[in-house]
């Protein structure tokens, strides 16, 4: 039998809100793993994924670099921009609308997987939903994420950024893919640390905006299928 891992769209919530309740699940699964008699707990999946749209907001992985962030306090306040220093890999990255952020907090020894397949199981999971859209996407070397236009003579552009933390095998933060992102935002950042590469958006790439419940149900799909869990959606 499959593990289940619970499926959670948010819609829109601010990004230190989303971090306290990845939090709290992280906790919930940590506390059930770690339990003396896991049988006398009420019982818990394997995880959950969750879907959240961010307003405007920077984050910078812990052992990321402050000076790629391009513009300076006061300008961030301007724009209403938030910033936020976290406790996940990579460098800076923006959310925002128009973007899927997944945060799947998942016991990975109950899934028996490690971080690094973990990793490529997220990028597998998003390559396959770009494919579903007509577009060939893939990984980089060297460079975490999912990546189009990685031709000779052609410069890389990111269309999913990837950033996690793993504490006693449970997972969190997780996946930014761009949908109907406003790529202007990123101007303001060396996305991922990069300064020779570029971002990208399924909206641009295809011409036209998505519809982001659709996208949302490939995401879904194609995660099922690809961690081999089932999904069961709680509104």
């Amino acid at each position: 039998m499959k593990e289940e891992v619970i499926l959670e769209d948010i819609d829109r919530m601010p990004y230190r809100q989303a971090w306290d309740y990845q939090e709290s699940l992280l906790e919930r699964l940590q506390q059930h793993k770690l339990a003396d008699d896991p049988s006398s707990l009420s019982p818990v999946p394997a995880g959950y994924l969750l879907f959240v749209e961010h307003p405007h907001v920077y984050t910078l992985g812990k052992s990321g670099d402050r000076n790629n962030l391009l513009i300076p306090p006061d300008r961030l306040e301007e724009e209403k921009i938030e910033f936020y220093h976290t406790d996940r890999g990579g460098d800076i990255t923006y959310h925002g609308p128009g973007q899927i952020v997944g945060y799947p907090i998942l016991d990975l020894d109950r899934l028996g997987i490690g971080i690094k397949k973990y990793i490529y199981l997220i990028e597998e999971t998003i390559i396959q939903v770009v494919g579903a859209y007509g577009l060939q996407a893939g990984r980089l070397e060297n460079a975490t994420g999912v990546w189009l236009h990685q031709g000779a003579g052609e410069r890389p552009e990111k269309i999913c950024a990837i950033g996690v933390r793993v504490s006693r095998g449970v997972t969190m933060h997780g996946f930014a893919f761009n949908v109907n992102t406003d790529l202007r935002y990123f101007d303001y950042i060396n996305p991922c640390g990069f300064t020779d590469k570029g971002v990208t958006s399924l909206e641009k790439e295809t011409g036209r905006r998505r519809d982001m419940e659709e996208v949302k149900r490939q995401v879904a799909e194609k995660f099922s299928e690809v961690f081999e869990v089932h999904i069961s959606r709680r509104k």
